[in-house]
């Protein structure tokens, strides 16, 4: 990997185009080296991990929504949308998707300097291959593409700290990884990059207080910018430039200023994208700061059943990073986070929620943890406001260790009982991650799946889908067109859909 130094430049010092960041992307999106079968293999994990959450959210609400967007702008050939036969134009099928899969917060994760969910440039890259007609191969490599860059960016360059949503990064990922799997010349990805970066910028409104139900939206949002930015981009047309750098720029206006000194890793001509690997997803339906939290209350469910009983408890302190403190924790301030009628949203952005429910159930679901006869229970809501997190120096700095062995996203619980008794106990990584108790496995991925889809999908089609996603490098272009899922017969039709303006 090599080290790229980022500042911003005076528009009289006139940054050349192969020194600005967006152009080093492009050069890395277009490198045509091989991918290797490590990082294959791990594509096909996440592109069954991807269909998994969908279909389990293509009943909600904003699944529906987008669905019925998308089916409003039909193509030929188009590009397959989850729950349905009928193809969309591809960044109409971009945006679908990607709300289905974002919607539950169920999939993989990475965090480090920001927060993201690389798999969110799964969508985009997907569509665009069917509706342009590429090979399995040609997908893996895009894929490849998309997680490199996204992972890369969020390794060096905060969004959060000056309250930009995270998917700032992820426009100029998702434009990365459709040059790479359309084989364009640098100077076409870098113009995507740089309108993809420019169409992206967002507060991180949509995950603070009340959250709606834009937090699905917002990633699905990025990956239409994305394919139209290529799109754009490929018919001869520029972006702001430098947009990284420039005096005007995102980072003079927008992140850390005109004095901001960042250093961004991105492999070497002719390395291999091997960030994917760094990544991890949830075996929980719930933000990944709460993964571990989730795994350590069932835990302390079987260990310490007396903790899970409100008239046991005296207080309950989760002593954690600053990033969980604050983003999910009591740290953010936001009374929602202890409100019994809040919005599911709201419910899995809420550590204090998320720990009593685990505590007291011993288990998670993805719904229903989050409905409101149980965020409601009245020995819940007594135990839960009994819940408070605080920020430790120490589970802070291996929030952030460049240590992958080190690197935690857990803490230490204290939990202090009405006897004078206190439990104590703590975990740095969730189960399901690589250092974690039982590392998630293809067989993994593949149960996961098939729990969401059952009821939602017939169990031949669920076969169907896990041969073709099982061969993805050797998937000939009609097969890609045929990598989705579809919904059980009369399961779509029987949901009303929201009419808008199309």
């Amino acid at each position: 990997m090599n080290l790229h130094p980022v500042r911003v430049h005076r528009s009289d010092e006139n940054l050349p185009r192969e020194d600005q960041l967006a152009h080093k992307i492009a050069r890395v999106a277009a490198d045509p080296v091989a991918v290797t079968d490590e990082v294959t293999e791990m594509v096909i994990n996440r592109v069954i991990d991807n269909a998994a959450v969908a279909v389990a959210s293509i009943t909600r609400g904003p699944g529906v929504a987008a669905r019925a967007q998308a089916l409003d702008h039909p193509a030929t050939p188009g590009a397959a949308i989850f729950g349905v036969t009928t193809t969309a134009s591809p960044e109409w099928a971009a945006w679908a998707n990607g709300v289905a899969v974002r919607e539950l917060d169920y999939h993989d994760t990475f965090l480090a300097a920001e927060y993201s969910h690389p798999g969110d440039n799964i969508p985009p890259i997907l569509a665009v291959a069917q509706h342009v007609g590429c090979t399995g191969a040609d997908l893996v490599r895009g894929i490849a593409t998309g997680y490199e860059i996204q992972v890369d960016l969020v390794k060096a360059i905060s969004l959060h700290e000056h309250k930009i949503d995270h998917v700032a990064h992820l426009g100029p990922s998702a434009a990365a990884g459709i040059g790479t799997l359309l084989g364009l010349d640098v100077d076409t990805i870098f113009q995507a990059v740089g309108q993809a970066l420019h169409t992206t910028t967002a507060t991180r409104q949509s995950r603070k207080g009340e959250i709606s139900t834009w937090k699905a939206h917002a990633p699905a949002f990025a990956g239409k910018m994305a394919v139209e930015a290529v799109d754009r981009a490929m018919r001869g047309q520029t972006s702001p430039t430098p947009i990284y750098e420039g005096e005007d720029g995102v980072i003079a206006w927008l992140l850390d200023g005109p004095d901001a000194r960042y250093e961004v890793p991105l492999p070497e001509d002719g390395e291999a994208k091997r960030a994917i690997l760094d990544t991890y997803t949830k075996e929980h339906s719930a933000e990944y700061q709460a993964q571990a939290w989730i795994d350590l209350a069932r835990k302390l469910n079987r260990e310490h059943p007396e903790t899970t009983d409100p008239a046991n408890v005296v207080s309950v302190t989760i002593h954690t990073s600053h990033h969980t403190h604050v983003v999910i924790g009591s740290g953010a301030n936001d009374p929602q986070k202890y409100d019994p009628t809040a919005s599911r949203e709201t419910l899995d952005h809420s550590i204090p929620y998320i720990f009593t429910v685990a505590l007291q159930d011993g288990a998670w679901h993805h719904v229903d943890s989050y409905s409101p006869e149980r965020s409601g229970r009245p020995d819940t809501v007594e135990l839960w406001r009994k819940v408070q997190t605080l920020e430790d120096a120490e589970w802070t700095r291996r929030y952030h260790s460049l240590d992958p062995a080190e690197k935690a996203f857990g803490g230490r619980v204290e939990i202090v009982l009405a006897d004078g008794s206190t439990v104590v106990d703590e975990i740095a990584v969730a189960d399901a991650h690589p250092l974690g108790a039982r590392p998630f496995a293809r067989a993994d991925y593949v149960r996961k799946f098939r729990m969401l889809a059952a009821g939602v999908v017939e169990e031949a089609e669920i076969e169907r889908f896990l041969a073709l996603a099982e061969r993805l490098p050797a998937l000939s272009v009609d097969e890609v067109r045929q990598l989705n899922v579809v919904a059980r017969p009369g399961l779509l039709e029987a949901i009303p859909t929201p009419k808008g303006l199309f």
